[in-house]
């Protein structure tokens, strides 16, 4: 028996040898696993950006999917932990789990995501999810606090010397450490989701699935509702300007998922300047000039900041 690493997987042993050390092993981890829990594999495997999906069937022939992620991923290290918690309700059912090899058995989502949904429709579905993902806290998440405060401090050594409006890098900075100051109950926040990270189950029912879990703020959730599906908000069947479609999606999800305004914006104005931030770094580290897209995708956070202001 193999099972086969889709191309799209196997580019990623670019990303360093640690990439290539986890690629090397999947293929014989893969089978282990299929053979361990007595799995059948049905249809090509799939895959994300760093986890590899394959499609299959139990002996029963109940369908499933056995995901294995890459091992230096730390921000899915407890991704069962928290689609454990929440027991299938709002997010895709656990069925197996084994830490130690990050691999997990889920039940099978024939979809569709939410890419193709109405905007404005899909942040009412997501909105709507909040409300049963965001339970109290595990002990054992990281925290968005622990994360937002150290990229805070990347951010501002990063200097003046940033293609952003100093005002915003500022703004960031203080509403960043205003709200990590705040001290509220911490709950489990999926933090990646997004239109293409919710499926509909069999009987069409919205899910998540691919949770980056820490614990923290419910308000840090609505930002990658944003900042995806951006060019649809200026093609030919766009309704106004971006700056109306970005406050139609922002609004459909504080109003659906029952979420203070003002600390939703805030928590959006963070996320987008430290995003580009990131950008920037990324650049400083390869000791390079920021590329076409790359300043494209600073513009991008730049006008969702700015939208969510105005």
């Amino acid at each position: 028996m193999s099972v086969a690493i889709p191309p799209g997987l196997l580019e990623q042993r670019a990303l360093g040898a640690d990439w290539a050390g986890w690629l090397d092993r999947l293929p014989r981890l893969a089978v282990e696993l299929v053979e361990e829990w007595r799995l059948t594999p049905v249809a090509t495997s799939l895959h994300g950006f760093c986890s590899l999906v394959v499609p299959v069937v139990d002996p029963d022939g109940t369908p499933g999917a056995l995901k294995v992620t890459f091992d230096g991923d730390d921000e899915s290290l407890h991704e069962g932990l928290a689609l454990q918690r929440w027991g299938g309700r709002g997010a895709v059912r656990l069925l197996r789990a084994d830490p130690h090899r990050r691999a997990l058995l889920l039940d099978w989502l024939p979809g569709p995501d939410l890419a193709d949904t109405w905007d404005v429709e899909a942040c009412e579905v997501v909105g709507g999810l909040y409300g049963r993902l965001h339970v109290p806290a595990l002990p054992q998440l990281a925290t968005v606090a622990s994360y937002v405060e150290r990229w805070l401090g990347e951010l501002d050594g990063l200097g003046r010397d940033l293609p952003v409006p100093r005002r915003y890098v500022e703004q960031a900075l203080s509403l960043g450490r205003d709200l990590l100051a705040d001290g509220r109950e911490p709950v489990v926040v999926h933090g990646d989701l997004h239109y293409d990270n919710v499926m509909a189950d069999e009987s069409g029912d919205w899910l998540a699935i691919d949770p980056k879990p820490m614990a923290g703020d419910p308000h840090y959730e609505p930002a990658p509702m944003l900042w995806n599906r951006m060019d649809e908000l200026t093609g030919p069947l766009a309704v106004g300007s971006v700056r109306d479609g970005l406050r139609r999606r922002f609004h459909a999800l504080v109003d659906a998922g029952g979420l203070d305004e003002a600390r939703a914006r805030d928590w959006v104005v963070v996320r987008m300047v430290l995003n580009a931030g990131w950008t920037v770094q990324d650049a400083r580290r390869a000791d390079r000039g920021l590329h076409a897209d790359e300043r494209d995708w600073i513009t991008r956070c730049i006008a969702i900041t700015k939208a969510v202001q105005d």
